[in-house]
């Protein structure tokens, strides 16, 4: 059975690396030797020539600061309203307390392409199109939901008496939300963060939608831009343009990979 196992996970493994290889592989050949019909082969490694090529055609640089601000900003703020959400809830009783976490919660069930349109209508009445506040607004709107909900659920499990007693202790409750609980929950704080963060920086269609210029648009949707912009002869430097936007997530989880463990487990320090 152990042997099944491993062999399923190895076969799986396998398949999920595919478009991988095909991906470096393609992005390694030079522009004018790239074919669809040798996609499979690596033919030379001009790997650091299109990143370059796509850093000076594309604008990508722009896209990366304008990322890293909304990736950085929208997540942390999302995660602190979401704690925040989480602990009145919970440690407060809020008075019709599932009811506001049910209001909450409910605005991520509707799917994001509902809201493209009343989002654009609204951000080009209200001038907030095109801009990074108007970005960063958005991203940490959408990022609110998800972190209230695994928020209240870990302040669930923190037996209540911990509240009481920071009370009889004459602490305030933005005290003991901020010195007792936000220390408690650092795991889950930092699993959300790197959750919401990736979302952000992989998102396409509000990028899409709501911003036009090179130092607003996100970095996936300047990637899009490139596509359909430099044509199949410079699939290549697209291609390493995509492996230099997925770095920063993947350096992030392995940096992380401790406490993103231990906050999908809703462990605590």
């Amino acid at each position: 059975m152990r042997i099944l196992r491993t062999s399923v996970l190895v076969v799986f493994g396998i398949i999920w690396l595919i478009p991988v290889y095909l991906l470096v592989v393609n992005a390694m050949k030079a522009p004018e030797l790239y074919t669809s019909s040798e996609a499979w082969i690596p033919t030379d490694f001009s790997l650091f020539r299109n990143v370059a090529d796509a850093l000076t055609l594309s604008g990508l640089g722009n896209s990366v600061t304008s990322t890293v601000i909304y990736a950085v900003v929208s997540a942390a703020i999302a995660v602190l309203v979401g704690a925040a959400a989480g602990f009145a809830i919970v440690a407060l009783r809020l008075k019709h307390g599932f009811a506001w976490f049910v209001a909450i919660f409910g605005g991520s069930i509707f799917p994001l392409q509902m809201i493209l349109l009343p989002l654009f209508d609204g951000y080009s009445r209200v001038g907030l199109f095109d801009t990074r506040l108007g970005m960063v607004i958005v991203y940490t709107v959408i990022s609110v939901p998800f972190a209230a909900f695994v928020m209240r659920n870990f302040f669930t499990g923190v037996a209540h008496s911990v509240f009481e007693a920071a009370v009889l202790d004459g602490a305030t409750t933005w005290r003991i939300f901020l010195r007792v609980y936000l220390p408690m929950a650092s795991s889950a704080l930092v699993a959300i963060f790197i959750l919401q963060a990736t979302f952000i920086w992989n998102d396409l269609l509000l990028g899409l939608t709501l911003s036009q210029s090179d130092d607003v648009r996100p970095i996936v949707t300047t990637l899009s831009g490139m596509q359909s912009t430099y044509g199949g002869a410079q699939i290549s430097t697209v291609l390493a343009a995509a492996i230099l936007v997925s770095l920063p997530t993947v350096i992030l989880f392995l940096c992380t990979q401790r406490f993103f463990a231990r906050g999908l487990a809703l462990g605590q320090y």
